[in-house]
């Protein structure tokens, strides 16, 4: 009894262990399933360009990715090499797997841990496999009959026979209103008291007409958008046309927006470089406007120099701004090649245009001169409208306006009327050549005369004269006057002179300029006489007119 009962007790531990083994391997191979469900990714059986089914989970060494197109492959050769028929597609069933296949010509397999990953069981994921496959060759199936391609080639004329009568239709609703918002603006511009005649012009065309155009475009293409893919989807050939059509559009347009959504930080980061930098500018326009109003003084630093000053640094500041900058801006080859281009053509075309600039610099800080001042800059002579980096703008005694470039005033010479007139004034001079037979003194009595009688002249200087030269024939005599108004020159001159051959005439005395021989041979005298308009001049008793009739024969 004792001999039995140990027997029994020992049959029950073992078949305990046995059953303890057995599922410690079951365990052990459901976790190693779980891990390969957990670490698989979703692959794609695609055939005809047509996603059929997902494959996610590992069969034994094989990957998901590597199933998938295994089955899209094998799909591929089924319809090469065989002769298709909807019926022949079947399930078989071996020991765990369920296997789909063309008659004997096995596609694809369904396992345990397909069924797991999925979350059905096996036989639904086989037979929803099977119906894809059926359906998706029935249709190749039913492409190829005659009856197919006739039915497709109808559809697709009548699809566009649709898009012609739409845009048809839509041509003529806008042309009858065209004539509807024609004549309706021409009865706004008749009425008096229309504030759209005073809006548009009544030889301009018309806001009526053009928006409507504007309209029937947009319309015409918001139809086309949606009407193309349509009208293309009943031949094959035709079907990724509007397709691909999108994707020229879509494409750039999402690399735009990805490309701008990821600009974004940039964009704060360039914005904020771009609110110091208008502060800095602010701060100094007003410091500028105080040195320039003279509120504000600065030792040494003149207020015209406030508002070149500001230009230089506002493009330093602008300089340095874009230098920060440049790295948040986008690193595309195509940025990269327009800025390339850029610097080329600022370095071939900015030349001239930089030694102006360089000139204007130097000009603004050396003061040669001041808006307003009169100035000989080189033959020309004018009053100082305009300076800036670039040109300095001249407008001369006859009104005309001069543009002279700023690296021309630096390499030529400059004359300012202006700058010492209001202290010292500014000597005007005026040449005459006198013969040897009249004393200095009369001559230089005459031309301080002369200098007496001219108008507003200064008095706070006294005129003076210079004997300049001794020539062959006379003496060259320089009057000297004051004046501190140096716009009036040409003016002052004209008196000056004037004066000058009235005092002379006077006095009897003979100007001989500019090269006159004080040798007589019964010539008159320069002088005017008040009797030659009424008395003939007698040329018999004339020496030279007596030898040139000799030496013609006509004595």
């Amino acid at each position: 009894m004792r001999l039995n009962l140990t027997a029994i007790l020992l049959l029950l531990t073992a078949c305990n262990s046995f059953i303890f083994a057995q599922n410690t391997d079951s365990l052990a191979i459901d976790k190693k399933d779980t891990l390969q469900i957990t670490n698989s990714k979703y692959a794609y059986v695609v055939f005809d360009n047509d996603t059929l089914f997902t494959v996610g989970a590992y069969l034994g060494p094989y990957s998901p990715e590597e199933r998938a197109e295994s089955a899209s492959s094998r799909l591929k050769q089924m319809v090469d090499e065989y002769t298709i028929v909807a019926d022949s597609f079947i399930i078989l069933e071996k020991n765990n797997y369920s296997i789909i296949s063309y008659s004997d010509f096995p596609l694809i397999s369904v396992s345990e841990a397909d069924a797991a990953f999925l979350g059905k069981s096996r036989h639904e994921i086989a037979t929803e496999h099977l119906e894809i496959i059926k359906s998706t060759f029935s249709e190749l199936i039913e492409q190829a009959t005659l009856l197919y391609w006739i039915l497709r080639v109808v559809y697709t004329l009548l699809a566009f026979s649709g898009l012609f009568l739409i845009i048809f239709l839509i041509n003529k609703l806008f042309r009858w209103l065209n004539k509807r918002l024609d004549s309706y603006e021409k009865g706004l511009k008749k009425k008096r008291k229309s504030f759209f005649k005073y809006l548009i012009h009544n030889n301009s065309s018309s806001i009526f007409l053009l928006v409507s155009k504007i309209v029937k475009f947009a319309l015409i293409i918001f139809i086309l958008f949606f009407y193309l893919p349509f009208m293309f989807s009943f031949l094959p050939w035709t079907q990724g046309l509007a397709e691909t059509f999108y994707g020229y559009i879509a494409d750039p347009v999402k690399n735009v927006v990805s490309g701008f959504i990821a600009f974004v930080p940039n964009l704060f980061s360039i914005f904020v470089i771009f609110i110091i930098a208008r502060y800095f500018l602010r701060i100094l326009t007003y410091v500028s406007k105080e040195i320039e109003q003279d509120k504000l003084k600065i030792n040494g630093f003149h207020r015209d120099w406030a508002k070149p000053t500001f230009n230089l640094v506002k493009i330093l500041i602008y300089a340095l701004a874009l230098v920060f900058t440049v790295q948040y801006l986008p690193s595309s080859k195509a940025f990269q090649g327009v800025s390339i281009f850029v610097g080329v053509l600022f370095t071939l075309g900015s030349t001239s245009a930089i030694a102006n600039m360089i000139a204007g610099i130097v000009i603004t800080y050396m003061r040669p001169f001041a808006i307003g001042d009169r100035v000989k800059i080189g033959e020309t002579i004018g009053d100082i409208v305009e300076k800036n980096l670039l040109v300095t703008r001249l407008k001369t005694i006859k009104n005309e306006d001069i543009t002279i470039p700023n690296a021309t005033i630096i390499n030529t010479h400059l004359w300012n009327y202006s700058k010492n007139a209001s202290s010292i004034g500014i000597i005007l001079h005026t040449n005459v050549t006198i013969g040897y037979d009249v004393p200095s003194e009369t001559v230089i009595a005459l031309l301080l005369e002369a200098a007496k009688n001219t108008k507003n002249l200064t008095r706070d200087f006294k005129p003076f004269v210079l004997q300049k030269g001794l020539s062959d024939f006379y003496v060259e005599y320089e009057l000297n006057v004051y004046t501190k108004q140096p716009k009036k020159m040409a003016h002052f001159y004209s008196e000056l002179h004037k004066n000058i051959l009235d005092a002379f005439n006077a006095a009897n005395v003979e100007i001989l300029s500019p090269h006159y021989s004080a040798f007589r041979d019964g010539n008159e005298s320069t002088i005017p006489n008040t009797d030659a308009v009424t008395k003939p001049v007698d040329m018999s008793n004339n020496p030279v007119t007596n030898v040139i009739d000799k030496l013609t024969g006509q004595s």
